[in-house]
């Protein structure tokens, strides 16, 4: 309970106007990872926070099975971007993080994820790492990278800060033969 309150702390200071606007889209979530779909948090980085998933992956559990119709190409492909998708929120390069999020993504609003992520970078210095990464679901036009996710946040202004780790499953969808984070979904694990 004290680990929420705080995450609730920190998002008031940055995202209050983000978070009212949020609220209104049932279901949304940000590429900016919150606690609930509702929520932008620089803690996390996405966000449908549940056990189980809207994309059939179920979120419990130490059985990662890798999809096994992926062709090499793709594979290598969805793994750059993935890489490229955690390298530049860390290394705060707003140009080539915002190139590997989709233009019409399905889990937030594209404009609002350049906001929130602007804003993120202002105020915080957030680190993440990511192991296991996976791809788990594949087709043509979308596809599903698992990892398991360590998460530094400090605030700037203060000097606060708080680790976090959990599991990330990353929608990628196709666009023009390109793959584009399209929608993001976390959960965080349980403090002991």
């Amino acid at each position: 309970m004290k680990f929420k309150y705080i995450i609730v702390l920190a998002m008031i200071s940055i995202f209050l106007s983000a978070c009212a606007s949020e609220e209104n889209r049932e279901g949304a979530g940000s590429v900016s990872d919150g606690e609930t779909s509702g929520e932008n948090s620089p803690l996390e980085h996405s966000v449908k926070d549940q056990t189980e998933t809207d994309v059939g992956f179920e979120m419990v559990g130490a059985n990662i099975e890798e999809a096994q119709n992926v062709p090499a190409e793709e594979k290598k492909a969805l793994l750059e971007t993935f890489e490229t998708y955690m390298t530049a929120f860390n290394e705060e390069d707003i140009e080539k993080y915002m190139s590997v999020i989709a233009t019409e993504p399905e889990g937030f609003d594209y404009k609002e994820e350049e906001v929130t992520v602007k804003e993120t970078f202002a105020q915080y210095e957030v680190n993440r790492t990511a192991e296991d990464v996976t791809v788990i679901k594949y087709n043509k036009n979308q596809a599903q990278v698992f990892a398991s996710l360590d998460i530094s946040l400090k605030q700037e202004s203060t000097g606060a800060e708080l680790d976090r780790t959990g599991r990330q499953v990353t929608v990628f969808a196709n666009e023009e033969g390109e793959w584009r984070v399209t929608s993001v979904y976390f959960i965080g694990d349980v403090a002991e």
